[in-house]
């Protein structure tokens, strides 16, 4: 039985299914729920010349407050306690290393995320988050894969 379970959300439509997915168990468990959702600041954006990272930060920043807002409304919509944390990476904290510590913080039982978020090119370089955090847990992690949710093709017809 689930008490305490941190969701990664990043505003991509695999972070909104693992939200679901989280708010099913939350309800059906009874268990406190934290969205958690990083700002990421690192390098691979920042490196053009003449390029003000501020503005990007600044954008992801709204992002967070803005997610955090529907997250909690959708809790509350729900009957579901918790309330939302943001980090923000940097060049020492990675995404994945923020996401394990806020679970270890908040003393979660289950960790669920989504399969791909935002990245795309960096996933090819560094690996994804969500595989990242599954070979780095000390909790059960519940990956949503991006085609959850998705009708097939033999379903469109």
């Amino acid at each position: 039985m689930f008490k305490r379970i941190v969701v990664a959300i990043d505003g991509s439509q695999t972070s909104r299914r693992a939200f679901e997915a989280a708010l099913d168990l939350a309800q059906i468990h009874g268990a406190v729920l934290q969205p958690f959702y990083v700002v990421e600041n690192t390098p691979l954006y920042f490196d053009v010349p003449g390029y003000d990272p501020s503005a990007l930060r600044t954008q992801l920043v709204e992002q967070g407050k803005t997610l955090g807002s529907e997250s909690i409304e959708a809790m509350r919509a729900r009957g579901i306690e918790g309330d939302v944390a943001i980090g923000e990476a940097t060049s020492l904290d990675d995404v994945s290393a923020l996401v394990l510590k806020a679970a270890r913080d908040f003393n979660a039982d289950l960790l669920v995320m989504g399969t791909h978020g935002r990245k795309g090119f960096q996933r090819l370089i560094l690996g994804s988050v969500a595989e990242r955090c599954l070979r780095q847990a000390t909790l059960p992690v519940l990956l949503i894969p991006s085609a959850a949710g998705s009708e097939t093709p033999a379903e469109q017809s």
